[in-house]
């Protein structure tokens, strides 16, 4: 179990030092902002999304290491999948995160590495933040999505 919670440390800072998919993506379809004001974290994601499957996904921003991890690995994670599968993912990772439940029954793969942030409750909204960002992304949102409302 320690070797485990090792490797999964370990993934967590290399995609908090150097996140996937991050910058502009010039051809993207689809935008939001988010800002977690307890932290300082901020995202602009950008999807480039064609019968509703997210073909890419980049973000920009500035955050804290479980914030860039957590987009990163969300990045990774949302490549070709459907919007409803999106969606789905964002439900399951959302309940692994808060304590409440497994993930939903969704696969969640490498985004288990987050699973222990329940530990550490002031750091959920770091973890969620791109996701959140990602649903006003999805259901065309124009204000920025903040972690406090």
């Amino acid at each position: 179990m320690a070797d485990l919670r090792e490797l999964y440390q370990e993934m967590i800072v290399d995609h908090g030092r150097r996140p996937r998919n991050f910058g502009p993506l010039p051809d993207a379809n689809r935008h939001a902002e988010g800002f977690n004001p307890l932290c300082g974290d901020r995202i602009t994601l950008h999807l480039r999304t064609r019968d509703g499957v997210i073909e890419d996904v980049r973000f920009e921003g500035a955050g804290c290491a479980i914030s860039t991890a957590s987009a990163s690995l969300m990045s990774e994670a949302l490549k070709g999948r459907s919007e409803d599968e999106a969606a789905a993912l964002f439900a399951g990772f959302h309940a692994l995160v808060t304590g409440q439940g497994g993930g939903d029954g969704v696969p969640l793969g490498k985004l288990t590495a987050l699973a222990g942030i329940t530990e550490f409750p002031v750091r959920v909204k770091c973890a969620t933040l791109a996701w959140h960002t990602l649903m006003a992304a999805l259901q065309g949102e124009t204000e920025p999505v903040s972690t406090e409302s």
